[in-house]
């Protein structure tokens, strides 16, 4: 089914439930649809068809939301663009994909709006494109990634499903609508006739004040996110009772942070959600307070295997039982793209022997659940051992002056790489503190303590929130 059509079902179904609220906007299903209707034919009295593109340079507000869908009524592929990467990725992204328009105002929203409605796409093979996103570039150019209908709308029913969303869910829309994250939060209340509460840009007490007004039942962001609203002085201010599930995504969540957010929420689901743009749903773990960090078992579209973490290794090369990984994932699965955008040069790297090759690594324990490790090339091998940054991470983290880590390994004339450790802290921590509770760590080999402590105001992030190693290894290449 295309999302136009799943747009009809909705306002059918539940023509006067709430289906989006920001700022002074507030829509039912039946408002909405006639909206994105009238927007996509002011879409059509600009030049775009169907098939064509779309871009938006904007934040999380109504609007958004609203041209996302005026997109899918029209039959054309949205391009929603981080409005945080710098003029020349932007323009790359714009002529990468031969957007017809350009939206960077949530007035140039409302001037679309027409005075008659497109009749809807319809009848749209739901194999064409719904959404093109763009992932991060952590090395060279952005790569276009195009999502269809079909994939689209199975990603929003898996999030159902595997988050436990019931009808009339209501999820705060604070991450990015050019993220996949923000996309299926948008996509998922839709099957659900909940209400996506936009929050344009992320300031925590403004996440508390909305949570308490507009009586959020789920949360879906980063680790990150929670960690500020969990942390936040006058968050006991606030009238938290009305979640009830929350899952996370794009970053691995310590341990020390889960059970923090389990403290503060009463929870009946906590779900790790574990995958990408590519693919949306690698693996899910639904109790977070059991098993912090798990990523659990495969998805319900998902197949997921372990292979050799060598750039010639195929599907078939597996490794032993307990050994570490690259994760790979089915390219049959119904939330899966179907290759880059003009860049076969990535599809010849990530995609061989019909499965995807997720680079990033795993692990599986006794009880045959799936643990992330890290990146492949974020491995650090000191002295000949290897050691992951996040196991060292999550140990750090459990200090109660540590606010945020991030390890990475740099050049060492000894040992290779040493492990350095970047913290953001409380006022008075100090290295010599933080060595001695590594050191007393049953989680934690001596030899993987960091070797150099580095105490700064805050860590290098994307657009999404999560702490960008790369970044900081180079600034340690340099």
């Amino acid at each position: 089914m295309n999302l136009a059509l799943s747009l009809l079902y909705a306002a059918e179904r539940t023509p006067g439930a709430e289906a989006l609220a920001g700022g002074a906007e507030r829509l039912t299903y039946a408002g909405l649809r006639e909206r994105a209707a009238r927007i996509a034919a002011g879409l059509v009295e600009r030049g775009v068809g169907q098939g064509d593109r779309v871009a938006c340079i904007l934040r999380n507000h109504a609007e958004t939301a609203q041209l996302y869908w005026a997109a899918q009524w029209l039959g054309a592929c949205i391009v929603p663009l981080s409005h945080r990467v710098s003029p020349a990725d932007v323009d790359y992204c714009v002529a990468d994909s031969g957007a017809k328009v350009v939206v960077t105002d949530p007035a140039g929203v409302h001037e679309l709006v027409a005075a008659t409605e497109h009749p809807g796409a319809l009848g749209l093979d739901d194999r064409e494109t719904s959404i093109q996103l763009y992932t991060s570039g952590t090395t060279g150019r952005p790569k276009g990634v195009p999502r269809s209908h079909r994939a689209e709308r199975a990603a929003g029913l898996s999030q159902v499903v595997q988050h436990g969303y019931v009808f009339g869910e209501r999820t705060l829309g604070v991450m990015p609508l050019y993220h996949t994250m923000g996309i299926h939060s948008l996509v998922a209340v839709s099957l659900v006739g909940g209400c996506f509460v936009a929050q344009p840009e992320w300031e925590a007490e403004t996440a508390l004040r909305l949570i308490e007004e507009e009586r959020i039942t789920s949360l879906y962001l980063a680790p990150t996110l929670f960690h500020d609203l969990v942390q936040h002085p006058r968050r006991a201010d606030y009238d938290l009772s009305s979640v009830r599930a929350i899952g996370y995504a794009g970053a691995a969540m310590t341990s020390a942070l889960a059970q923090k957010v389990a403290d503060v929420f009463d929870l009946e689901i906590f779900v790790n959600h574990y995958g990408s743009t590519e693919i949306y749903t690698f693996s899910i773990h639904r109790d977070q307070r059991a098993k912090p960090g798990c990523a659990g078992r495969a998805a319900m579209n998902a197949r997921l295997r372990l292979v050799r973490p060598d750039p010639d290794a195929g599907p078939e090369d597996m490794v032993a039982a307990g050994e570490d990984g690259q994760i790979v994932c089915h390219l049959d699965s119904d939330e899966a793209f179907a290759g880059y955008w003009n860049r076969p040069d990535a599809d010849a790297k990530a995609l061989r022997g019909g499965w995807y090759f997720t680079g990033d690594l795993g692990r599986l324990d006794a009880d045959g659940d799936l643990w992330i490790v890290g990146r492949v090339d974020d491995m650090i091998i000191s002295g000949g051992e290897n050691i992951h940054p996040l196991e060292v991470e999550d140990a750090l983290a459990r200090h109660p002056k540590v606010r945020e880590v991030a390890v990475v390994g740099a050049p060492d004339d000894r040992w290779g790489q040493r492990v350095v450790a970047c913290v953001v802290a409380e006022p008075g921590a100090t290295a010599e503190e933080l060595d001695a509770f590594c050191l007393a760590s049953d989680a934690l080999a001596r030899f993987k303590r960091p070797r150099e402590y580095r105490f700064v105001d805050e860590l290098p992030k994307s657009p999404s929130g999560k702490i960008l190693r790369r970044v900081i290894r180079e600034q340690e290449h340099a």
